[in-house]
């Protein structure tokens, strides 16, 4: 197996959630129905600081030199997202930029991310589970600000999103050389997919407890 061919196994066995994630109600899920530039904002920011600390994290325990640099790179480029994303809310509403704050619970994903210590298993979840879901997630983001006619954020997050195009491929290359044989390759799938599966049930579960119904794609 190869990488692109890794990537089409993962969404066709998840194409469902994917798909749900994919949906409107994404952000109203994400932001408790708090549907403002701000309240969005806030929940990309505090995205893009959890996966700065589990890049982070990754790279001070790897012990293979490959994914350790690959992890790195990574944890420094969500750090920058994450000044970046930060600044668009500074500018949108000092006020709540100023109380702004990530937090330290990192949420349902970020959580089972940390957990994995094996580098195929943190290259498959890491790379592809995560950069899946954040590439719906991205989406929303984007349609989001068009529908509020504000190019200039919308045009923010499109470089978010190819950025985190780009780290996908280059996971996927990477994840390349680390499986050898089929039995990890098996591993990398079932991390990959687990990641789809944890951010689908946090996603359910939020839209249930506002009495929305998560399996209706809009």
């Amino acid at each position: 197996m190869d990488g692109p061919s890794f990537r089409t196994a993962v969404e066709e066995a998840r194409q469902t959630e994917l798909d749900r994630l994919g949906s409107n109600k994404l952000l109203v899920a994400l932001t408790e129905a708090d549907l403002t530039t701000p309240g969005v904002l806030e929940v990309a920011a505090a995205s893009e600081a959890a996966a700065r600390d589990t890049f982070a994290a990754w790279a001070d325990t790897e012990t293979d030199p490959a994914a350790q640099e690959r992890f790195a790179a990574v944890a420094d480029r969500e750090r920058e997202h994450y000044s970046r994303v930060v600044e668009s809310l500074r500018d949108a509403n000092p006020d709540r930029a100023a109380a702004f704050d990530p937090g330290e619970d990192p949420g349902p994903v970020h959580s089972y991310l940390r957990s994995r210590e094996g580098t195929i298993e943190r290259l498959a979840a890491g790379a592809v589970g995560r950069g899946l879901v954040s590439l719906r997630t991205h989406a929303q983001v984007i349609g989001f600000f068009i529908n509020e006619q504000d190019e200039r954020r919308a045009n923010l997050v499109r470089d978010l999103r190819a950025e985190t195009e780009t780290a996908m491929d280059d996971g996927l290359a990477l994840l390349e050389t680390t499986c050898e044989d089929e039995e990890g390759w098996d591993r990398a799938r079932a991390s990959a997919k687990y990641v789809v599966t944890v951010a689908y049930d946090s996603y359910a579960d939020a839209l249930q407890g506002m009495g929305v119904d998560p399996k209706s794609v809009c």
